[in-house]
C-alpha cells in the first residue's frame, strides 16, 4: 500500500503550486509591461485580445481550457494544480497589468530578462508540487513520456504557437527570442530540482 502523504507536505505541496502560478502570472505580465517581445503563448493570447478586444488574461483561461481537451487522447489527467492554472495564472496577469505601469527606456532591458527566468522557476515550482500541471505543460509532459526530451518538446510546442499568434497580431521581438530559447532548459534543470518527491509505498 502507498503510505499517507504527512499533513506538512500536503501544506508544502499546495503553497508551492500558488506560489508558483502567482509568479507565473507575475512573469507574463513582466514580459507585457517590458514590451520588448512576448512568450510564446501570450503572443497568440495577446494577438487574440488584440482581435477580440477580450483581456489577454481572460485569453489565457480561455486558452488554457482549450488546450485542455487535448489532454483527452494522450491519456492525460488533470489535478489541482490544473484546475488552479487555469483560472490563476490568467487572472493575475488582468490584475497586474492594470495595476502597473509599462516599462521605458533601460528598465525594459532590466524586465525582460527577470521574467524569463522567473518564469522558469515558477514552471519549476508549480510543476513541482506534483499536484497537477497546467494545461500546457501536461501537454508537454504527456508528449515527453513517450521518449522525448522535454526540452525539444517544449520548444516545439512553442514555436508553433509562436507562429500563430504572431499571425493573430501578437508581439513579437527580442523578448520573444529570448524566451524561445532559454525557458526549454530551464525548465529542464528546474522542474526535477524542485519537485517534490512521493513518499515510499509500504508492504
Amino acid at each position: 500500500m502507498i503510505a499517507p502523504v504527512p499533513q506538512d507536505r500536503r501544506i508544502r505541496r499546495l503553497v508551492q503550486l500558488l506560489t508558483g502560478l502567482v509568479l507565473y502570472g507575475v512573469s507574463d505580465s513582466m514580459l507585457v509591461i517590458a514590451r520588448l517581445g512576448l512568450d510564446p503563448w501570450d503572443v497568440l493570447n495577446q494577438g487574440l485580445s488584440r482581435q477580440t478586444g477580450i483581456p489577454i488574461g481572460t485569453w489565457a483561461i480561455l486558452v488554457g481550457l482549450v488546450v485542455l481537451t487535448l489532454w483527452i487522447p494522450l491519456h492525460q489527467r488533470p489535478g489541482l494544480g490544473t484546475l488552479a492554472n487555469v483560472v490563476l495564472i490568467g487572472s493575475t496577469m488582468d490584475l497586474v497589468l492594470w495595476l502597473a505601469p509599462h516599462a521605458h527606456g533601460d528598465s525594459r532591458w532590466i524586465v525582460m530578462p527577470l521574467a524569463v527566468a522567473l518564469s522558469g522557476l515558477a514552471t519549476g515550482l508549480y510543476i513541482g508540487a506534483t499536484l497537477g500541471p497546467g494545461p500546457r505543460d501536461g501537454l508537454m509532459l504527456a508528449i515527453a513520456a513517450r521518449g522525448h526530451s522535454i526540452r525539444v518538446t517544449r520548444t516545439s510546442i512553442e514555436a508553433t504557437v509562436l507562429i500563430v499568434g504572431w499571425l493573430l497580431g501578437g508581439q513579437v521581438g527580442f523578448g520573444t527570442l529570448t524566451y524561445a530559447i532559454a525557458i526549454g532548459p530551464l525548465v529542464h534543470i528546474l522542474i526535477p530540482l524542485l519537485r517534490i518527491k512521493s513518499p515510499p509505498s509500504c508492504q
